[in-house]
């Protein structure tokens, strides 16, 4: 008797949508998903801390340039954090200021190291989810890959703002030229395009990734449709993750401690969620054949000529056939005789 099959094998026959899913999940576990997710959100926390002490530094030019700035900041100091606390806080803005060119280039060497092991990390997980393994390559050239690809990410993610910053600041200087800036039906129109713009932006970035990532030749068309599931589904993040900030905002405790744990949730949901598109555009069933990892050739065939040279034979052998043979002659010379 045929076993009966379960719900959720039925459920995919039925379903293909269901049945790409279920592939999906099973690639992300099967090829430690979580752990590699886990990785790139260490390395893009540890990366907050140079890009920090780059911004301070950048803050000290700025500001080493422009004493009126300077002295205003400080009166601003002094008003809000009046006596000696003021002072001291003024001192540590002067002491930062002074210290602009080292805190700059070591905050640089502490950026090029966190970027190089997260964009290494994320190279890994998006190509694990083909089923590739790491090529091995020396590390100076791994290395020198990592990072222009990740100036590759960096100048993606500059486009991807711009468009969307551009949109949104055309919309709105077009709703102020026709005089509907204050008219809600505009107001909602403009939304709506802000949302579309960052998905395009989105898909922009996405498919980038998806196609530049991996440590061997993907193609953009193999891509398009997880770009499109990833925009969709990173713009959805992106909505939640600005409820969230709202809903905390007005807590002294919370807008201290809910936004870095916020912050730190965030960055490891999203990182869950590209790696497991590039497990979702992996198991489509156009790119199940470029999922495989070619199969070895087999090594050539060598036909070579073997000549067996025997030894010589033994001793005591050797004697015995002798006399076996002069005692048989004697015996066929005798009988020749007496005939």
């Amino acid at each position: 008797m045929a076993e009966k099959e379960s719900l959720l094998a039925r459920l995919r026959k039925r379903h293909a949508w269901l049945d790409h899913l279920v592939r999906a999940g099973t690639r992300y576990t099967e090829r430690y998903g979580d752990h590699y997710a886990a990785a790139i959100t260490y390395y893009s926390v540890l990366s907050l801390i140079p890009l920090l002490m780059l911004g301070f530094s950048v803050a000290g030019f700025v500001l080493a340039g422009d004493m009126q700035l300077l002295d205003q900041i400080r009166s601003g100091i002094a008003t809000a954090v009046p006596g000696a606390l003021g002072d001291q806080v003024n001192t540590i803005v002067g002491k930062l200021i002074d210290a602009r060119g080292s805190v700059g280039i070591f905050g640089l060497l502490a950026a090029l190291y966190s970027g190089l092991g997260w964009m290494t990390s994320l190279r890994d997980a998006v190509t694990a989810q083909w089923t590739r393994e790491r090529p091995q390559l020396p590390f100076l050239i791994t290395a020198v890959k990592d990072l222009l690809t990740l100036i590759g990410l960096g100048l993606a993610l500059v486009i991807s703002f711009g468009i969307t910053a551009a949109g949104t600041g055309l919309g709105g200087l077009l709703l102020e030229w026709l005089g509907l800036r204050d008219t809600g039906w505009a107001d909602a129109l403009l939304s709506i395009a802000a949302i579309v713009l960052g998905l395009l932006a989105n898909w922009l970035v996405f498919l980038w990734v998806l196609s530049s990532l991996p440590r061997f030749h993907v193609g953009w068309r193999s891509a398009v449709r997880g770009a499109v599931t990833g925009a969709i589904g990173f713009e959805i993040l992106k909505q939640v993750g600005n409820i969230y900030l709202r809903m905390i905002k007005d807590s002294p405790s919370g807008s201290v401690f809910g936004t870095l744990l916020g912050l730190l949730v965030f960055i490891n949901l999203v990182s869950r969620f590209l790696v497991f598109i590039t497990a979702w555009t992996a198991t489509a069933k156009e790119n199940m054949a470029r999922s495989a990892e070619p199969a070895p050739l087999p090594e050539p065939v060598v036909i070579r000529h073997s000549v067996h040279v025997s030894g010589r034979p033994d001793a005591t052998l050797t004697a015995g056939l002798l006399s076996a043979g002069a005692l048989v002659g004697v015996t066929l010379t005798r009988l020749l005789r007496r005939r």
